[in-house]
């Protein structure tokens, strides 16, 4: 019995004859996903901008609160984390909650470090609202690489703002692009209006 590389169709195992479709013919074929289309983010996928090594002399997230507010995209520094304008955002908005402290788990969290994380979340949360007024938001962090973590060894909590119809929020008309707001004008929003709208009274939520 030999294991090969080749994919087999559904329904089907390896050896018995089958058709099997290439994804890349696949494309424009309707299906019940919606796609938040991203092209701006291949840069990070590709790699070019990830760190050498886990170490926190090559993490981007122990050297941002060395640097200027402006400089370094941040909104808002606390004791034990700050946020941070993630710089290939999902979308305008696209916040990450940071622990100062170089750590690659969610479970290496203290005590302290994790109620700060969590508030600055929610605070964060509100000044979006603030801000720019979203319908929604995803939450989430991604552990280890193949959970999806972009920078795995420094912790990360996303806070993505999402308004109704963003995920066709870049679609090509007559051979042109509209353009999210610039990473300087969300930074600019959020950072001057963190005072103003972090701990400010939140109305229920509404039903979409």
């Amino acid at each position: 019995m030999s294991v090969s590389d080749q994919p087999t169709a559904a329904g089907t195992t390896p050896g018995e004859d089958a058709t099997v479709e290439s994804a890349a013919d696949l494309a424009g074929d309707p299906d019940p996903f919606q796609r938040l289309w991203t092209p701006h983010r291949m840069v990070y996928i590709d790699g070019a901008d990830k760190p050498a090594s886990t170490d926190a002399g090559d993490c981007p997230f122990c050297r941002i609160p060395s640097m200027t507010d402006e400089a370094g995209l941040v909104v808002h520094r606390g004791e034990r984390a700050y946020v941070v304008l993630n710089l290939y955002p999902y979308n305008p908005g696209h916040l990450m909650v940071v622990p100062y402290r170089h750590v690659a788990g969610y479970p290496e969290l203290d005590r302290a470090e994790l109620v700060e994380v969590a508030t600055l979340t929610q605070q964060a949360m509100r000044v979006l609202r603030g801000v720019s007024s979203p319908a929604g938001f995803n939450l989430g962090v991604n552990q280890g690489a193949v959970g999806g973590a972009g920078i795995a060894a420094h912790l990360h909590q996303h806070v993505v703002p999402r308004w109704q119809g963003d995920a066709n929020f870049m679609p090509i008309v007559a051979g042109t692009k509209p353009l999210p707001q610039l990473l300087g004008q969300s930074w600019r929003a959020l950072h001057d209006g963190w005072d103003t709208h972090a701990n400010a009274p939140q109305a229920p939520e509404k039903e979409s």
